[in-house]
């Protein structure tokens, strides 16, 4: 069904220092099998997982490249001792952001791919067509690759946990921080006509209240127009416009104003704030991003050892493609999915692997440790803003921790990068 991605076979294995780390469990392989036979995808050597992303379609522009970013991980993971000895296999199936075709790959995925787990499924309402199916077949359901707060309902679906910061964290943060850091503004919000934008106004609504909202205005992904939109925010006097827009939408939004001369501060989520998208997006017209702030939970700057790992990976097993945010959000589930493979131990099951999350063991590589626990299935709860100065996106000393819709300022705690990025728990 459509286009299929699979890890590639390992290439020539480096003998390295941190081999020896990651084969923990090589000497009892014989142990482990006993216990790993009747579990789904797991053999000697491998552990087979899979996803549905939209590869092709309308979305296929602004997230096709995730899963390409993963599987270049996986690759380099494998190429040095894999997970317990085992490589991971990644398949990777189109869905062409079409929830009919969510539930057929999706399907084949789990009947006959016989995949131990589905990774990193995306989007809201795509992933929401599988939630159910997913869990009577007791499947684990890991790091949904959407902020709704539908993935974190731990009693009804116990074995699925999301990945990104939920909208509501980064609404409520986006609105602190404009309250922390400007005087009297007129806050407004553009919003995508979903669970996506109503959940970010909820967030929002949090930080400066009910009223602290002066306007809202909604777009649909169908309608590449919103003159009448941003036309509306302008005639209210919105001096500080939160968009709950995915890329695509955050530079029509810019381009729009300007064409306007309309001349806002701007404030994204992470799904419509990542620099060098945008600028593919805006072309001659990248100059409109100076100033834009948005927020993210990964180490999504420069400055990182992740980051700079990560470019190497780009550039050794995915081709040397755009390095963007969907780089760094691919190579970060890949390696939160391999660090809780290797804390899961060395005769994974599917029951483990949950109990393994749920555990809160999982620290994961982002601004702060990952807060999972039994009663909470979304693992990022702090935000940290980011401005683009100079061409350059980078975070500035403001980071929110949000519980129960209410922000509070913290210091970010940065994973450190250990054993070069590869998992040996």
């Amino acid at each position: 069904m459509g286009n299929t991605q699979k890890a590639a076979a390992p290439r020539g294995r480096r003998v390295t220092a941190l081999t020896a780390a990651v084969l923990l469990g090589s000497a009892t392989a014989a142990c482990g099998a006993a216990e790993t036979e009747n579990t789904p995808g797991v053999t000697d050597d491998t552990v087979t997982i899979g996803t549905h992303h939209p590869l092709t379609g309308p979305a296929a522009g602004g997230f096709a490249s995730i899963s390409a970013a993963t599987s270049a991980y996986f690759e380099y993971i494998n190429d040095n001792g894999g997970i317990h000895g085992r490589d991971i296999e990644y398949i990777v199936r189109d869905d062409a952001y079409s929830p009919s075709n969510t539930q057929s790959v999706v399907r084949e995925l789990v009947q006959q791919e016989d995949i131990f787990a589905l990774v990193n499924g995306l989007g809201t309402p795509t992933h929401s067509s599988v939630l159910e199916y997913l869990d009577q077949n007791d499947v684990p359901d890991l790091f949904v690759s959407s902020g709704s707060l539908v993935w974190n309902q731990p009693d009804e679906f116990p074995n699925t946990f999301g990945y990104n910061a939920d909208y509501v964290t980064e609404g409520a943060a986006l609105g602190q921080y404009i309250l922390d850091s400007e005087d009297d503004p007129t806050i407004c919000l553009l919003g995508q006509d979903d669970d996506f934008g109503e959940s970010m106004l909820e967030g929002v609504e949090g930080a400066v209240g009910d009223d602290g909202v002066a306007e809202v205005q909604w777009y649909s992904t169908a309608n590449e127009d919103v003159t009448a939109q941003i036309g509306a925010m302008q005639s209210a006097g919105c001096d500080a416009n939160i968009l709950a827009t995915i890329n695509g939408f955050t530079a029509l939004a810019l381009g729009t104003a300007a064409q306007l001369q309309y001349e806002p501060n701007w404030y994204a989520s992470s799904s419509g704030g990542d620099y060098p998208t945008l600028v593919d997006h805006l072309g001659d017209a990248a100059p409109l991003l100076e100033g834009l702030i948005s927020v993210n939970y990964l180490q999504n700057t420069p400055e990182s050892d992740w980051y700079e790992l990560f470019e190497d990976v780009n550039e050794e097993y995915n081709g040397g493609a755009a390095f963007t945010g969907n780089t760094t959000y691919g190579m970060s589930v890949a390696y939160v999915f391999a660090e809780t493979l290797a804390r899961t131990g060395e005769e994974p099951t599917r029951e483990a692997i949950v109990e393994t999350l749920a555990s809160g063991e999982v620290v994961g590589n982002g601004i702060v440790p990952l807060t999972y626990a039994e009663d909470d299935h979304f693992g990022n709860r702090t935000v940290q803003i980011a401005v683009v100065e100079d061409e350059v996106q980078d975070f500035i000393d403001y980071a929110y921790q949000v519980t129960d819709g209410e922000p509070e300022a913290v210091e970010p705690d940065p994973v450190p990068l250990e054993n070069e990025g590869i998992p040996s728990h």
